[in-house]
């Protein structure tokens, strides 16, 4: 595969069977071009460096443990050692396996233990949590200096071995779903995976050559880790930012000469908070990971931010459908079209849908994994139709897309069905809610009772009062019967809302 300037795409080539490293020929195709930036550190790496940083680590890698179809569990932060990780244990066909550094001991155990990971590589930050998950066979392999017995202390090496080949089906990462309920799948995703999203992105958002897209998520996550691959694809810049901070994010997006970055709902809302004005050189917000309010979308509106809402899933790689700007005013609920080379399905009880009928959103196209760890779980998700998301939605008759829910949240209270995050988004429009998590609890007379945590904008609001300003809105079924006021909402690590102690918390309510 010959990579293109930047400039040269998008490109409608498809994608080869077999490529050499992906680092290693951008660095071969634009050495002195911009690589990364790391604003922590105050330090840039041409392709050209970084990828000679990568033949480092990847000699002191094999010094321990030879990554070629081995699972290399990751415990770092966002930063230049993750980047040079995920790059070293690639270039010898390793999989990466990045693990959450917010969760649990416990979670994180099972994580690795499901991966049968080989190693762990980690930083003194991290060492604690390394070594209480890693298995007993595996190695812990800590960046510099250690004093732990059962740790060995990881330094880069003299390069030799030039780089690898691989396949389009060669497994990449094994990156573990956030999971609002239940325990987290471990989702397999392959070179051509990772490729063809970046590709449809581009072809979305488009690419230039100047392009500095910012990263403050965690690269735990597809959201952060995905422009990583992106960017080395077009052969621009990666601005690395520890972890998201209003104040010194909206520094460094000015700073750095940001282009594009991206943010959960939460971060957009915090940046506007601070009076945030967007830098001249910004060109797109790419937003996902949780559903954005209408009223966020209103405001990027009055403030010309350049916003993408965007639907996808750790199964997909990232991106299934992205809004523009244009779309996203006109529309502040859509989360747009398909990315070209994926195509969606509505299905009603295996009947497709038609325009404005609510389904679940059933996806095919290049970036849909193989699979998850547990065949189990593959066979439950997958079938001649494509990836089953367990996501609900309806699409327009423009064709764009609206997600409504999820296929387990439906609430049935009565006799009647009922979609929680329908009825989230309405309390969410009104002027004395800042954010809602709706969800069905157990009720003796009506099967499930449609129940929220409601976290208010002001004081003076009371439960009472968010019932009767929502039954303008709502069917007389789906006003919530039981409201609770929290300071804040439960999340998962990943930010999303965590239904489970949520309706937990509901339950104790009458």
């Amino acid at each position: 595969m010959t990579l293109p300037p930047p400039t040269e795409w998008p490109v409608d080539d498809p994608l080869p069977d077999e490529s050499a490293d992906l680092l290693h020929e951008r660095a071969t195709a634009t050495p002195d071009a911009t690589a990364i930036v790391d604003t922590d550190r105050e330090r840039t790496w041409s392709y050209a460096e970084f990828d000679h940083r990568v033949d480092e680590w990847c000699a002191g890698l094999a010094r321990h443990v030879d990554p070629k179809g081995r699972r290399i569990a990751v415990l770092l932060l966002t930063g230049i050692e993750f980047a040079t990780a995920y790059f070293a244990i690639a270039r010898r066909n390793g999989v990466v396996v990045p693990l959450n550094l917010r969760e649990s001991d416990s979670v994180v155990e099972r994580q690795a233990k499901q991966a049968a990971i080989d190693a762990t590589v980690c930083t003194s930050e991290t060492e604690r949590m390394a070594r209480s998950v890693t298995p007993t066979d595996a190695h812990v392999l800590s960046i510099g200096e250690t004093d732990a017995s059962d740790v060995t202390a990881f330094e880069p090496g003299d390069p030799s071995d030039p780089a690898t080949t691989a396949g389009i089906d060669t497994d990449r990462l094994v990156l573990f779903t956030s999971g609002t309920t239940g325990d987290p799948k471990g989702v397999r995703l392959t070179r051509g995976n990772l490729l063809a999203s970046a590709v449809g992105s581009a072809k979305r958002l488009g690419v230039e050559t100047g392009d500095r897209w910012f990263v403050c998520l965690p690269m735990y996550h597809m959201g952060g880790l995905a422009p990583l691959v992106r960017s080395t694809l077009y052969g621009t810049t990666t601005v690395l930012q520890r972890e998201f901070d209003a104040r010194e994010s909206a520094r460094e997006l000015a700073a750095a000469r940001v282009t594009g970055v991206s943010l959960v709902p939460t971060m957009l809302r915090r940046l506007l908070d601070e009076e945030w004005v967007p830098p001249e050189s910004l060109q797109f917000v790419l937003l996902g990971g949780a559903p954005a309010r209408p009223a966020l979308i209103e405001r990027c509106e009055a403030l010309d931010v350049p916003v993408y809402p965007t639907y996808g899933t750790t199964e997909t790689a990232s991106q299934i459908t992205t809004a523009t700007p244009t779309e996203a005013f006109a529309n502040p609920d859509t989360v747009g079209r398909p990315l070209d080379g994926t195509s969606l399905t509505l299905l009603d009880d295996g009947v497709e849908c038609a325009p404005g009928e609510v389904g679940e959103i059933v996806v095919e196209g290049p970036t849909v994994t193989p699979g998850y760890l547990d065949p189990d779980q593959t066979a439950a998700a997958f079938d001649d139709r494509g990836f089953h998301t367990g996501d609900v939605g309806y699409r327009d008759e423009a064709g764009r897309y609206f997600v409504v829910g999820r296929v387990d949240d439906q609430v049935v209270t009565g006799g009647e069905n009922v979609q929680p995050a329908s009825v989230a988004r309405t309390l969410e429009s009104l002027s004395s809610v800042e954010s809602a998590a709706v969800v069905g609890v157990p009720d003796d007379e009506w099967g499930q009772r449609v129940a929220t945590a409601v976290v208010p904008a002001h004081e003076g609001v009371t439960p009472a009062r968010v019932r009767d300003a929502a039954r303008d809105d709502l069917a007389d079924f789906a006003v919530p019967k039981t409201v609770r006021l929290v300071d804040s909402l439960p999340r998962t690590a990943s930010g999303t809302i965590d239904r489970e102690t949520v309706g937990d918390l509901l339950s104790d309510d009458g």
